[in-house]
């Protein structure tokens, strides 16, 4: 009986939660979507002919470390969007579990912090649940391969200091994507992203 039981438990935590998928590692091809805009416009990766790669971003409305990082997020798409390295934004979280986070709250936060960038609206999470990322902010540097293909090549945290901008001295997304501008290999492909978890819609 206690070999049973503990088969039951073996296989209840194995298949409890679809929230526990792996999701994209470093070194896989990024799969491309196709979600809303604020502006109404549909993105996709493989759009924009002219990117080199993307730094996606999964982050929201609510979360109090996707607010510290808003500004952080803005500098980067305007630093490197021009280089060919834009961010694209998506909002993972289920509105009904966190209803700040709906289509028109993030067009009001959009408006209202001027984003630069697409920020999209992942409503069925299933983009969030491919990639498997856990919290907001969570970043994804992608690298251009071929016409259709990009490669990841970081996933992460945008710096080491969530509440301080000025005091971080390690700049993950910065450093990938200055490396990559430079055709090296990126040196930190990994750290653990720091933020709220993602909240689902079931």
């Amino acid at each position: 009986m206690v070999y049973l039981n503990a088969i039951i438990l073996i296989l209840f935590m194995l298949f409890s939660g679809a929230e526990t998928v792996d999701g994209l590692k470093v070194g896989d091809r990024a799969v491309d979507f196709n979600l809303k805009n604020i502006d109404g416009t549909f993105v996709s990766l493989a759009a924009n002919k002219d990117a080199k790669g993307y730094i996606l971003i999964f982050t929201c409305n609510t979360c109090p470390y996707s607010v510290a990082y808003e500004d952080r997020i803005i500098q980067l798409h305007n630093k490197y969007a021009p280089k060919g390295y834009p961010v694209v934004a998506v909002q993972p979280n289920s509105p009904k579990k966190s209803p700040g986070d709906s289509f028109e709250k993030m067009q009001k936060r959009a408006r209202s912090k001027n984003f630069p960038f697409p920020y999209l609206m992942d409503e069925t999470q299933e983009v969030t649940r491919t990639y498997g990322a856990t919290n907001t902010p969570h970043v994804y540097v992608l690298n251009r391969q071929s016409n259709e293909s990009f490669k990841i090549e970081y996933i992460g945290a945008i710096d080491n200091n969530s509440r301080d901008a000025a005091a971080a001295d390690k700049h993950y997304v910065q450093q990938a994507v200055d490396n990559l501008l430079k055709g090296k290999g990126v040196e930190t492909t990994k750290t653990k992203a720091i933020g709220c978890t993602i909240k689902w819609a079931s």
